[in-house]
Formats: C-alpha cells, structure tokens, sequence
C-alpha cells in the first residue's frame, strides 16, 4: 500500500502521535490507570531513618540506615536497608562497593558486638562487660604511664612524653571529635598517634 503525503499532512500527524504518546507517558492511559490501582507501597515507608557516617575509610561519606525499630531510642532494631546520604557533602549520595554493602557488614555474623577478652594462656576469647573493659583498658594505660612517662629528657628539658603506648584513631568523625581525641591523646603525653586513614 502507497500512501501518499504532502509535508504539512506528515507534520500534523507527526505532532498527533508525539501529543498522544505524551499523554499515555504521563499517565493519562487507560492501562496505566488500571496499574495505578496495584501499587504496592513502598518497603522503605514504615522503617525509620538514621543518618549516619561509613565506618571505612577516611572519606567519612553520609550513609542511611533503615531500621524496622528506633535505633536512636534504643531498641533492638533489624536494619533493612543501607544507602548514600543525597544530603551529605562528602559523598552526595554516592557509595563505593564497601559503603554499598554496608548491611551485609553489619549483619555478618562474625562481626564484633561486645568486648572479648583472651586471657594469658588462654586459646579463646570470654566475653566481658564494657564496664569491665574500660576499668582494664584504665588499669592498664595507668600502669604503663606511670612506668615510662618521661617528664625531662636527659638535657632536663620538660618534654612530658609517654612513648610506650601508641593510640589508633578513627577517621570517620567529625573535626570537633577528632580534634577532641587528638587533645586527649597528646594531653596524656601519647607520641605514637596516628589515623585510620593512613592504614
């Protein structure tokens, strides 16, 4: 079949379709009104939303945690899904491959949720309170400065340093908290201080 048509009859019946594809596209059409009736609500709707920062590397990128539970009220919340902070300044949203698998870290079941202490000859690792923990950590971070604090050198120079002990900082925080930890650490005379953003 030949059909015929001058350029005006190709323009209008050009710009009929494009209007009435438009209008199916914006959902004018009868088959997407019908599919409008089957939505399903969105998973993410009843869950609550908790800002957050990777705790990778040194980048710091704005993470979501979505939690069936209120993390921030403390209960004992399922987090369902994880993404990119579109807020955030660092990242704008974005993730690399870790940062995106960020729910798989956080449900392995490997990963540490308490601290474990493995005494002197042991073979194995015994649960401990936190409690328990920082009273050790005290006791023991007292015992060494208090052993090898240098208040002068040999010249008699005042120099207040304990080169005995070594402090890893994270690198996932705020400038207000790494500039508080690195006060902490020089306040107590700690030379070796580095970040976890070298490592």
């Amino acid at each position: 079949m030949n059909m015929d048509l001058s350029r005006r009859s190709f323009l209008k019946l050009t710009g009929a379709g494009v209007a009435a594809t438009s209008l199916g596209a914006m959902g004018f059409g009868e088959a997407e009104a019908a599919e409008v009736a089957h939505v399903r609500p969105f998973k993410l709707t009843t869950t609550t939303e908790t800002r957050n920062t990777c705790p990778y590397c040194s980048v710091a990128c704005g993470i979501i945690l979505y939690s069936k539970g209120d993390l921030r009220k403390g209960d004992k919340a399922e987090i369902v899904h994880v993404e990119g902070d579109v807020d955030h300044p660092t990242n704008r949203g974005t993730l690399c491959p870790k940062g995106a698998a960020l729910k798989d870290f956080v449900k392995s079941p490997t990963r540490l949720k308490y601290p474990m202490l493995r005494k002197p000859g042991s073979d194995k690792f015994e649960r401990i309170s936190w409690d328990q923990a920082f009273d050790r950590i005290a006791r023991l971070m007292k015992d060494d400065r208090d052993a090898n604090f240098v208040a002068k050198n040999a010249a008699g120079v005042q120099v207040n340093r304990w080169a005995t002990t070594g402090m890893l900082a994270a690198s996932a925080t705020t400038n207000e908290t790494a500039w508080a930890t690195f006060k902490f650490a020089k306040g107590l005379g700690i030379v070796g201080f580095d970040n976890q953003a070298r490592v």
